[in-house]
């Protein structure tokens, strides 16, 4: 992977009602993410809930992940964990399997400084040789990464190429990124692409958004890069009522989930705890606010 750029969506997991991985539905999601334009395709993050997966399970769907994508896009691979051997452990096997990049949170229960910071990723990079993406997300996390001390990582740790930026307010922190980083790091967006717009005017590639509005991010992308930014901020505008709504904390997967659902491509929307699943209002009010949005997942032919 020479570089990485776009919409890279992380991929939701589908659970059957009673809880268990489901794995033709994840199939299927992979199979509607490359459909829909994607990129990349991002793997056990905060979207997939890949906090509740067992180390069996997540093997289990990366297995499946990367025979069903075949090499069509890059595949960004969660493997952050709160201790920093286990971490160097599972991003050896998620290279091993097939993964592009690594994307890595920091360690989030024993929060360590900036040196303990710098000595995590070093770990981390010396086992591998796929490129790092650190994801800067410190309202989940609660461990700071300025601009300075993100810049020194990608300057003298030899895999960490890209940063997540998830630290609001992202459009200011990306455009100090830029000035003391430059080039050495590629820049890109999260939070449901709430900030894709201004993200991209201050130096960021892309965006890593959920699931299930991926073609409409990729025609917003698309648009921006042509020059046309009066289109991108026009369909923008469309979709943000959806986006916003999928923001509230603990809840957004389970609002993809029920979209992806509702579109036949996942046979339940079941969420594991402490996710929080909708109830009857919650699911009326989704239904309302996509209505007229004629979302890609509703007329994509690989649903069941």
């Amino acid at each position: 992977m020479k570089s990485l750029s776009g919409i890279i969506p992380i991929a939701v997991t589908p659970f059957h009602e009673d809880g268990a991985i489901d794995i033709p539905g994840q199939r299927r999601v992979i199979r509607f993410l490359i459909d829909s334009g994607a990129h990349g395709i991002g793997l056990f993050g905060n979207a997939s809930e890949g906090y509740t997966l067992k180390e069996d399970e997540r093997m289990t769907l990366m297995k499946a992940i990367v025979e069903e994508n075949n090499g069509a896009v890059p595949l960004v691979a969660s493997s952050g964990h709160t201790g920093t051997d286990v971490a160097v452990a599972m991003s050896r096997e998620i290279e091993a399997m097939g993964a592009s990049a690594l994307m890595v949170l920091p360690p989030y229960y024993l929060k360590p400084d900036a040196e303990g910071v710098v000595h995590y990723y070093s770990a981390i990079s010396a086992a591998v040789k796929i490129p790092i993406m650190v994801q800067d997300a410190p309202l989940l996390t609660q461990v700071p990464m300025g601009p300075d001390l993100l810049a020194r990582m990608g300057r003298d740790i030899e895999n960490v190429r890209l940063v997540k930026v998830e630290a609001p307010p992202t459009p200011s922190k990306i455009s100090r990124l830029k000035q003391v980083a430059g080039d050495s790091l590629t820049l890109l967006g999260g939070l449901n692409g709430q900030f894709l717009l201004e993200e991209l005017g201050r130096g960021s590639v892309g965006t890593m958004p959920g699931s299930d509005m991926t073609e409409a991010f990729v025609r917003i992308w698309t648009a921006w890069q042509k020059g046309d930014k009066a289109t991108a901020a026009t369909e923008f505008a469309r979709h943000l009522p959806l986006i916003r709504y999928e923001l509230q904390p603990g809840m957004g997967v389970a609002v993809m989930k029920q979209n992806l659902k509702d579109a036949g491509i996942i046979e339940s929307a079941r969420v594991r705890h402490p996710t929080r699943g909708l109830d009857a209002v919650d699911i009326a009010e989704v239904r309302e606010l996509r209505a007229s949005l004629d979302l890609f997942a509703f007329r994509w032919a690989g649903a069941k």
